[in-house]
């Protein structure tokens, strides 16, 4: 496990403790492989980045097998041997550009993706950053063909339907995420 409960103890200590989440998704065959292509060397996890700005929009990505309208936070997953804080930051560059800092754990979501009798448990782990500089242009193109900008309306109303019409349930996970980062944020900005 790359992730390991000491971990996560040191980056709630730096980031605060998350509001943590459980959900299950039942999948294709097609699709649970998908996640399974994640688990490179036993991986379970991913670190998603909701980056943003003095204007409060917040940083999204879309993937070359994403329709059009269809972006989600920029997410990734630490590697074997790298520190939380160094995935997290290497990720936001590779996927966005943007150099960041981390500053606060938001969710711990706990998700079973289920294809009949297959499972696939999985721990995403949300958290708020802001960019330090950079360029808002994803430097791994072949994972990434597009990183914008996007206001809170627009990723709670257009771009969130754009996810759940696609009928993944991958994606549908990601709104979900997206939707609840976004209420927590503005929770507490109030």
């Amino acid at each position: 496990m790359y992730v390991t409960a000491e971990i996560i103890r040191e980056v709630e200590q730096r980031y605060g403790t998350p509001v943590e989440i459980a959900r299950q998704y039942e999948m294709t065959p097609e699709q649970l492989d998908i996640v399974r292509l994640g688990q490179k060397h036993g991986r379970c996890h991913d670190v998603t980045l909701v980056i943003v700005d003095d204007e409060r929009n917040i940083v999204v990505i879309r993937k070359p097998s994403y329709p059009l309208g269809a972006y989600r936070t920029p997410s990734g997953g630490v590697e074997l041997g790298e520190s939380f804080d160094d995935g997290a930051i290497r990720e936001a560059k590779e996927e966005t550009g943007l150099d960041i800092v981390l500053e606060k754990y938001l969710i711990r979501a706990n998700v079973r993706f289920r294809c009949g009798s297959k499972v696939i448990d999985w721990t995403t782990h949300v958290l708020q950053a802001r960019s330090t500089g950079g360029t808002l242009q994803p430097i791994d193109t072949k994972e990434i063909v597009e990183a914008r900008k996007a206001s809170i309306p627009e990723i709670t109303g257009t771009i969130r339907e754009a996810l759940i019409a696609t009928g993944s349930p991958g994606l549908r996970y990601r709104a979900e995420l997206d939707g609840l980062a976004i209420e927590l944020i503005e929770k507490g900005s109030s």
